[in-house]
């Protein structure tokens, strides 16, 4: 008996495809691209990401003093390697909140529209939970709009105080599919990025050759 997939199954698995992104843990070797990607931020993103308008040098002393050890700080790289979205998993160093996590979030600002946030947020909630978080917390300026619509729409209570919002999300503990999910998107990704480290390689060292080449002819028409 031949076996396939429906229209609905197969449309269906082609719109998860479509909306997997590759999101790889950072770690400090990564730190040049951090802070590049940070510092091209617009004045308005760093304002709505910090707080406050973070100039390049504060920008600088925020990268170096991640702890790559203690938290968990997420990228998404395009094709050419470059940073174009972060999130940073700041995770509790008071013994009476070791349940506690707050999450930060940048992304570029022509990588816009594309759920790059979102779904750095659900990749954040997941490894929360993996390692026994019960509570997240966000703390983002009221106007900052896109960041406070994720929180909502991920059931987070959201109270505002003046300019500035704190929402709260309640997290269910870690299960076997959490786990697995977490492994499999991290091994995904991973691979993801080689295959993008080899691609951009291969460019380089054809761009050599290819310099290479045009010196050699340049040499022969002089002859």
């Amino acid at each position: 008996m031949k076996v396939g997939l429906t229209d609905r199954q197969a449309n269906g698995a082609a719109r998860k495809t479509e909306s997997w992104v590759p999101i790889r843990s950072l770690s400090s070797r990564h730190k040049q691209r951090i802070e590049r990607h940070l510092c091209g931020l617009t004045a308005q993103d760093r304002y709505l990401r910090f707080g406050y308008a973070a100039t390049a040098e504060q920008i600088g002393r925020y990268v170096q003093g991640l702890d790559f050890e203690r938290d968990e700080i997420f990228g998404v790289f395009n094709r050419r390697l470059e940073l174009v979205a972060m999130a940073h998993l700041a995770y509790s160093i008071d013994p009476q909140w070791a349940t506690c996590a707050e999450f930060g979030v940048s992304v570029a600002s022509h990588q816009r529209g594309k759920g790059l946030g979102g779904k750095l947020f659900e990749h954040a909630v997941m490894h929360a939970r993996n390692q026994g978080v019960s509570m997240l917390f966000i703390h983002a300026l009221s106007e900052n709009s896109a960041m406070l619509k994720i929180a909502r729409h991920a059931g987070a209570t959201v109270e505002r105080d003046g300019s500035e919002s704190d929402a709260y999300l309640a997290l269910p503990q870690a299960d076997l599919d959490s786990q697995f999910s977490g492994l499999l998107q991290e091994q995904m990704a991973q691979v993801d990025y080689q295959l993008k480290l080899q691609a951009q390689q291969f460019r380089q060292w054809l761009a050599t050759v290819q310099e290479i080449r045009q010196g050699v002819r340049e040499a022969r028409h002089k002859v």
